[in-house]
């Protein structure tokens, strides 16, 4: 099979673009080549693969690797809160601040912003996707969300999930004010989220560990927050503090090293995805845009 380019929409520069994989050729390894897909079930996917992984970026050596990837992926370190020196490992790095200024959140009351630096696709109604990546999948919405009651809220419901790749920033920020519960977590595998991935096994996502928020808001219903772990992703860190009132765009934590997704399910009716989302995403195709920006707005 050849290997096929990654193409994706950027609303920055409003033009089609090919995605840079960073550690392309394992991935490709470990879910094209025949070889590769057995040290994927032996190895790769299990916990402990990724928490080695993960403890070699905290290692203090690691942090040589900052220059080159920063070089070799054109991150942008005028964003960054801190100085590139001050960062003692990659992990330090990988989970960085940025600058207010960095990346406003779009004002509007009404607007909904996007939780996450990435690649966005969305689903307008939940029920009505029945190619999910690929031809004939459903989105398992009851095993995503580990409730098959839960499930039943939100079955006509509006999905949009973010994929962030190790180059973007990763923190994640709340999209809409409101109240939120404790976290409650799902164990389960950690397969790449890359599309490489997805697009020969979609049920990562709800396969995958994952950890689920319910976020109780003035006008969208309680909107549902999922931080879903994938391959060399250390943990999944919360900042947020249970049943405080959190404003649009204030921080609810950070994964630490490797890409990973984020998924935000609104109850039906309530809210409308902004056009490029829309037409991109029903044309297969993700959206690059960045935490703050708009993802859409309430219906209510």
């Amino acid at each position: 099979m050849s290997a096929a380019p990654i193409q994706f929409y950027n609303r920055l520069t409003q033009s089609l673009e090919t995605e840079a994989v960073y550690g392309e050729g394992p991935l490709r390894f470990v879910y094209e080549n025949p070889v590769g897909k057995l040290a994927l079930e032996v190895l790769v996917k299990r916990a402990l693969f990724s928490q080695w992984y993960g403890a070699r970026m905290d290692t203090p050596a690691s942090a040589e690797k900052i220059l080159p990837f920063l070089a070799e992926f054109g991150v942008d370190a005028t964003e960054f809160a801190e100085p590139v020196e001050s960062y003692q490992s990659f992990n330090d790095f990988f989970y960085r601040k940025l600058k207010p200024s960095a990346r406003p959140i779009v004002a509007a009351p009404d607007a909904i912003a996007l939780p996450a630096d990435g690649r966005h696709y969305v689903i307008p109604d939940v029920s009505e996707c029945r190619d999910f990546f690929i031809k004939g999948v459903r989105f398992d919405l009851p095993a995503l969300l580990g409730d098959n009651t839960l499930a039943e809220s939100y079955a006509r419901g509006s999905l949009l999930i973010s994929r962030l790749c190790p180059t973007d920033y990763h923190r994640f920020h709340f999209p809409c004010d409101g109240t939120h519960d404790t976290p409650r977590e799902i164990h389960g595998p950690l397969y790449s989220v890359s599309p490489i991935a997805l697009m020969r096994r979609p049920s990562i996502l709800w396969e995958n560990k994952r950890c689920i928020t319910q976020l109780q808001t003035p006008t969208l219903g309680k909107v549902l927050l999922l931080e879903v772990g994938a391959t060399c992703v250390g943990s999944i860190v919360h900042t947020s503090s249970p049943q405080r009132p959190v404003r649009k765009g204030d921080e609810k934590g950070y994964f630490r090293f490797g890409g990973s997704c984020f998924i935000t399910l609104f109850e039906p009716g309530r809210m409308r995805f902004a056009e490029d989302l829309l037409e991109n995403s029903a044309s297969g195709r993700e959206v690059y845009a960045r935490m703050g920006d708009v993802a859409g707005w309430s219906t209510h």
